[in-house]
């Protein structure tokens, strides 16, 4: 369990540092050839980490193609809000609007699955929103699209863990990823030839490829850690990334969060994980999917 435990931090790592590449590479490049080429390079590397079990060739093959569909669809419009967000705002901002998708679950969860939320799980819903206005202080400073760029992702995160609860039982891995990328490869692709201006540098290149390694490594490491421990002692790794997003913002972009900004993580951080706790109390396991990644 320990292992699983450190493989998770070590792919919620690999994502932050994914996220810190694109950053970098804001301004250089357009929204939809970060996205093209990163899913790119990540599909090479994701291509060989299928199960055994299971065959590329087959993807295609859905028993419920509306959701699987809709999930892909999500997932690509979330992953180019993401990298809109990460290269136009600061990275704790970004992740702190990001972060409100496991809130957002909950939401969901009680109109679309039905589910019956406690006073717990309301006052964590409650507490999150409250750490978001710390973090961000609209009203006290100017809100860029980058900013409902990010909300817009971690709502769109949120459908995708509904999506995935329906899917996971009667879906196979390489169908749900198959779709992810084939979309991501074509939508981004057709975007990005009437919003190009030029091809990216060999060394853009580059960074673009260790971007998209970064990404599909986190992807393996946090399969792997699924396989070894439990989803509850994995999901709270998840909120490491708000560590990640202090150091490397304060690292390599100059942004460095005030007090009450770090206050506000704490407290987001702190709500995800009432949230996470409340589930597993309630049902034994924690509903909130570990993979709610939509970025290859």
């Amino acid at each position: 369990m320990q292992n699983g435990v450190l493989l998770a931090l070590l792919a919620y790592a690999s994502f932050s540092w994914a996220d810190a590449v694109i950053k970098s590479l804001g301004g250089q490049i357009g929204t939809f050839e970060i996205a093209f080429f990163t899913t790119v390079f990540s599909s090479v590397f994701i291509y060989f980490t299928k199960p055994s079990h299971e065959q590329w060739r087959h993807f295609w093959r859905t028993k419920r193609p509306f959701a699987v569909h809709a999930r892909a669809l999500s997932g690509i419009v979330a992953s180019v809000l993401g990298i809109y967000a990460f290269t136009t705002i600061p990275f704790a901002e970004a992740y702190a609007l990001i972060f409100l998708a496991p809130l957002f679950v909950t939401i969901l969860s009680m109109i679309f699955l039905k589910e019956q939320i406690g006073a717990w799980r309301w006052f964590a819903v409650i507490a999150g929103f409250v750490g978001v206005m710390l973090v961000v202080r609209p009203g006290f400073r100017a809100l860029e699209p980058g900013h409902f760029s990010a909300l817009a992702v971690a709502f769109l995160a949120a459908l995708t863990v509904i999506l995935l609860r329906s899917l996971a039982v009667t879906e196979k891995r390489t169908t749900m990823l198959g779709y992810l990328m084939a979309y991501g490869i074509i939508i981004n692709g057709v975007a990005m030839l009437f919003t190009i201006d030029a091809l990216p540098t060999l060394e853009q290149t580059g960074w673009l490829a260790l971007a998209g390694g970064f990404a599909a490594g986190g992807q393996v490491a946090l399969l792997a850690a699924t396989r070894i421990a439990p989803a509850n002692q994995i999901a709270p790794t998840h909120y490491s990334q708000i560590v990640w997003a202090v150091i490397l913002g304060a690292m390599f972009f100059a942004e460095y969060p005030d007090a009450l900004s770090l206050v506000g993580l704490g407290v987001l951080a702190g709500a995800g994980l009432l949230t996470l706790v409340r589930e597993r109390v309630r049902l034994g396991v924690v509903r909130w999917n570990p993979f709610f990644r939509n970025r290859l």
